[in-house]
């Protein structure tokens, strides 16, 4: 199907079959702020902060949900439209605590950053009871839904991506919330404690344990997950030469936005005080610091010996799920070429 032609801003611009006005508008580099859109998942127009006007039929729409057509003459940035989203974030601001200075999520906040686009620092309006905190016993996820703005992208997330359907939305208009079912913890639902919701959650109200209070990194690197033979990518958050936490979303990956448990929250090993630095060998029962070169020998002088004593079978091998798929294959190489065992495992604990 050909393209259709729509005018945006004053330009003609055009749209691909199916796609939504949002979807034109950033092709064209044109900005329209949205709180609930993502484009891992289905259109929903939740947060109604997306609005645009049709000078055609003079209806105020939301950019990320409908579709555009023929003939449609679309002003993003009209006196009306502005009103509108200014109106649409005081109502939002009525129910979110104002205690952005301590918030973990900081000026990384959606929220905030739209709020303070658009000149708004409190609202004028009479405030409205906020919900009371949830903090769950997991070690991984902390609930506030004080600060929760109903955008369900957890909900959604949950169910269209990863599938587990662990939360559901409750009640109607700014009451509205997330919750498991039962209203119980997630440790004790069907949730996978995976953090796909916290990291698309716009504001504060799904915050990540581990990674609290140690700060904004100072660079980032995309490394291949170390656990399994999937072969995700992530991004390491790095600070001072420590990893301060990891996120999902390299281009081109094969997990997308994903990662599991062990992916995301599972990497403290790194930089973990007890991880060996150092080879270690035991002398008059003490384990004592040697170079690299003299561990290396005498682990050779005693395979020899036992090779010898008790022949090639006599030794076992043990791989790690903490390495690359690439020296797992060499430690296998190596007891079937050069010891002469078929001997090799591998545990997950390793």
């Amino acid at each position: 199907m050909a393209d259709t032609i729509i005018r945006m801003n004053g330009k003609r611009v055009s749209a691909s079959p199916g796609h939504s006005v949002l979807d034109v508008a950033r092709k064209n580099k044109i900005f329209i702020p949205t709180l609930c859109d993502n484009p891992q998942l289905k259109p929903a127009g939740y947060c109604r902060v997306c609005l645009v006007e049709d000078l055609i039929s003079g209806r105020l729409i939301t950019a990320c949900d409908t579709v555009a057509s023929s003939g449609m003459d679309i002003s993003t940035e009209s006196p009306r439209v502005l009103n509108a989203r200014c109106r649409m974030l005081e109502l939002i601001l009525m129910n979110h605590p104002e205690t952005c200075v301590i918030c973990e999520k900081g000026n990384t906040c959606e929220l905030r950053q739209l709020a303070s686009g658009y000149g708004l620092a409190l609202t004028s309006e009479d405030r409205i009871g906020c919900l009371e905190a949830i903090v769950d016993a997991n070690p991984f996820i902390h609930r506030d839904l004080s600060k929760c703005i109903g955008c369900q992208i957890c909900v959604r997330a949950c169910r269209e991506i990863q599938g587990a359907e662990a939360i559901e939305f409750t009640g109607k208009g700014l009451r509205g919330r997330p919750l498991v079912a039962g209203g119980g913890e997630l440790s004790g639902s069907a949730c996978e404690l995976c953090g796909l919701c916290v990291s698309l959650c716009p504001v504060g109200a799904l915050m990540e344990r581990p990674t609290s209070h140690r700060g904004i990194e100072d660079r980032s690197a995309a490394v291949i997950c170390p656990y399994c033979g999937v072969g995700c990518s992530l991004y390491l958050e790095v600070r001072d030469n420590e990893i301060i936490g990891v996120r999902a979303g390299v281009p081109g990956s094969v997990n997308g936005p994903s990662l599991c448990v062990k992916g995301r929250y599972g990497l403290d090993y790194v930089g973990h005080t007890d991880r060996l630095t150092q080879a270690l060998v035991r002398k008059d029962g003490e384990l004592t610091e040697v170079s690299w070169e003299e561990a290396l020998d005498l682990v050779a002088k005693r395979l020899g010996g036992i090779i010898k004593k008790h022949g090639p079978d006599g030794v076992g091998v043990l791989a790690s799920a903490k390495v690359t798929n690439e020296e797992n294959y060499l430690i296998q190489k190596f007891a079937r070429a050069v010891i002469g065992t078929n001997n090799v495992d591998h545990c997950t604990r390793l």
